[in-house]
């Protein structure tokens, strides 16, 4: 993975964008440190792979277990779903 300074990046951000459209991934720095990285767009496990490889991150496979274990939500007509999203995580932070 390449780097360049926030300063590079604003002088010709489209020959930068061109770079990680053909693939290559670019840290973004700052006084010598990574603020951000340009990543070809991709499937998530894609996106992840440097990270797992690293062994920053592991993956669990998503289960039919999980699935299921999710919280349902019935929302009446005419009700705003993310209102009802929020009252509960409201009530949870109580």
């Amino acid at each position: 993975m390449s780097a360049i300074s926030v300063r590079e990046f604003s002088h010709n951000p489209s020959a930068v964008f061109a770079r990680v459209e053909k693939g290559e991934s670019i840290q973004v720095t700052k006084h010598g440190n990574v603020i951000a990285i340009l990543s070809p767009a991709g499937s998530p496990m894609e996106r992840y792979a440097h990270l797992v490889a690293q062994g920053k991150i592991r993956l669990k496979p998503f289960t039919a277990v999980d699935r299921h274990s999710m919280p349902r939500y019935e929302v009446p007509e005419g009700v705003d779903p993310l209102a009802l999203l929020l009252a509960e995580r409201e009530e949870d932070d109580r």
